[in-house]
């Protein structure tokens, strides 16, 4: 949580005047789902409060952090760096952050929490 909000101070006044309009909404966009994700994490932590042993809530986190580390930190690169390829990785950070989720999901009905 504390670098998503750290990339996001640094976007509004650092990098907002480097980039075009197009490149900062990507930027923003790796931002937005860094904590979006990062807060997911969050829930996760607590959902294994009541289910301490189960690998499929171990493999959701997993999941959504390297959904953060490929998403965002693709695109982050990309923004920054200028380097279109970072793009084509992106959609495996976005694969990622679905199978997380889905692997939360599926934890919590098995278990019987929800």
């Amino acid at each position: 949580m504390a670098l998503a909000v750290a990339f996001g101070a640094f976007g509004a006044h650092v990098v907002q005047e480097m980039l075009s309009p197009d490149r900062f909404e990507v930027y923003q966009t790796a931002v937005e789902y860094h904590f979006y994700h990062a807060l997911g994490l969050i829930l996760l932590g607590g959902i294994s409060l009541h289910l301490p042993d189960s690998a499929m809530l171990r493999w959701s986190g997993r999941m959504l952090l390297a959904g953060i580390l490929i998403f965002s930190g693709s695109l982050y690169l990309l923004t920054l760096t200028d380097t279109g390829w970072f793009g084509a990785i992106t959609p495996i950070g976005g694969l990622a952050f679905i199978a997380g989720w889905l692997l939360l999901a599926i934890a919590v009905f098995k278990y019987g929490l929800a």
